[in-house]
């Protein structure tokens, strides 16, 4: 088959289960057509005007019944048809008893009972079910098409096994004690934080995430601020991105195919094997070592001071960098013992529902603008995850699926690893 029957094939398949699309599924559509058939615009344009697909508003089938994809994902085959078996017959009942009178939507409720066969037919099918799924990628805008493979260039190995996190020094705040014995799977992590020029490629890749056309829960009035347009300041290409809302980090490191480090994760790559240690090259801290306390008086380009013990760069000082968790302040005293992560979700569930999360998230590191107390290597800080000062960056951490399926609860203290290529991201 040539590239054009491929994608006249790929977008029959959702026409069988819903001939009326949304116009950011159609937009989804054509950027699937350029970037993997390889089509041009016009040609896909032409695909799709033909396949007669109507394009209009319609329903969210999940919605109609309160359910989300996450959950869908998680239920067997018959759990799924009881479960809307079990939703449908109540919704249908409520409107049989309903009367006549027209629904606040608009409609009657005959037709609000066809809707609810139609979404019944469709979520109990499996079939019907997995082409359903697969198309709401195209609905929501921001849920991004991954970049491709993953690369680990430019990214440090970090061995699995134990470390002392926290601290009981006397600058330590009661937030960072007691320092407890972790226990970590192996991962890579960005050997230096995202840079201006990485940030614009996925940009210009996802415009929704720019600071003009972004919703502004996303990310507050600060969001890129020193950012003319979609453009960096010129000569700061190699300048760590900052300015970034929590929201707008995890975003990049979903099309990366990463991820954000967990707190733990973040400590043990920054203390570069050392033990004891209040900073990543020991216990003392000069101008000469990282960029703070305004000895600067602005950020400066990655890879200008030393490397720690893992090759890792700007762990202390330059930019506050996300972490995954959120913030809870005496997490420390009851902190599982393995890859532990503060969050009432998994990973798996963070990365997939991260635009619903509102609680502050954790951020560590320390930037040019304090002093050395504050840049400590155990020192932990949060923010809201919109919140969006010039001193806050990030970098991104990537785990081999294939090391570790287990799925299993924070609750329970293990690290879910399924997180580095999303489904609602696949093409």
């Amino acid at each position: 088959m040539s590239k054009s029957d491929d994608f006249i094939a790929f977008i029959s398949t959702f026409k069988d289960a819903s001939p009326t699309i949304s116009d950011e599924q159609r937009k989804g559509f054509l950027r699937l057509a350029v970037e993997k058939y390889g089509l041009t615009f016009d040609e896909a344009t032409s695909i799709f005007d033909a396949s007669g697909i109507v394009i209009g508003e319609i329903d969210n089938l999940l919605e109609i019944f309160g359910l989300t994809v996450t959950e869908i994902k998680r239920y067997n085959q018959s759990e799924i048809v009881n479960r809307v078996e079990s939703i449908h017959k109540k919704l249908y009942n409520e409107s049989l008893m309903s009367g006549g009178r027209p629904r606040q939507d608009g409609r009657s409720e005959e037709q609000w009972r066809r809707i609810l066969n139609q979404a019944r037919d469709t979520l109990t099918d499996s079939k019907k079910r997995n082409e359903y799924l697969s198309s709401l990628q195209y609905k929501e805008p921001f849920n991004e098409i991954n970049s491709g493979a993953t690369s680990l260039e430019d990214m440090s190995f970090i061995p699995e096994g134990e470390f002392e996190m926290g601290s009981n020094d006397e600058e330590a705040f009661d937030d960072e004690n007691p320092v407890h014995t972790v226990f970590l799977n192996e991962f890579y992590i960005d050997q230096y934080p995202v840079t201006n020029a990485q940030y614009k490629v996925f940009l210009d890749a996802n415009p929704h995430w720019n600071k003009h056309e972004m919703p502004k829960k996303y990310g507050d009035v600060d969001y890129l601020k020193h950012w003319r347009w979609d453009t960096f300041p010129k000569g700061e290409a190699e300048f760590p991105v900052s300015n970034v809302s929590w929201y707008a980090a995890m975003a990049y490191a979903q099309w990366k195919g990463k991820r954000l480090p967990t707190e733990a994760e973040w400590e043990k790559a920054a203390r570069g094997g050392l033990v004891g240690y209040n900073y990543p090259h020991g216990n003392s801290i000069d101008a000469t070592s990282a960029n703070f306390d305004w000895n600067i008086g602005k950020t400066t380009p990655i890879g200008k001071y030393p490397a720690n013990g893992y090759g890792l760069y700007d762990m202390c000082g330059n930019v506050w960098e996300w972490c995954l968790d959120k913030y809870e302040k005496s997490f420390y005293k009851n902190s599982p013992d393995r890859n532990p992560i503060a969050s009432e979700q998994t990973i798996d569930s963070l990365n997939h529902n991260f635009l619903e999360i509102d609680s502050n998230r954790v951020l560590r590191g320390g930037s040019w603008r304090i002093p050395a107390s504050l840049i400590r290597t155990a020192k932990r800080n949060a923010e809201a995850p919109w919140f969006s000062l010039n001193v806050i960056g990030f970098r991104c951490v990537y785990q081999d699926l294939h090391k570790d399926k287990s799925l299993i609860s924070p609750s329970d203290g293990s690290l879910i690893s399924h997180y580095s290529k999303l489904d609602y991201a696949k093409t």
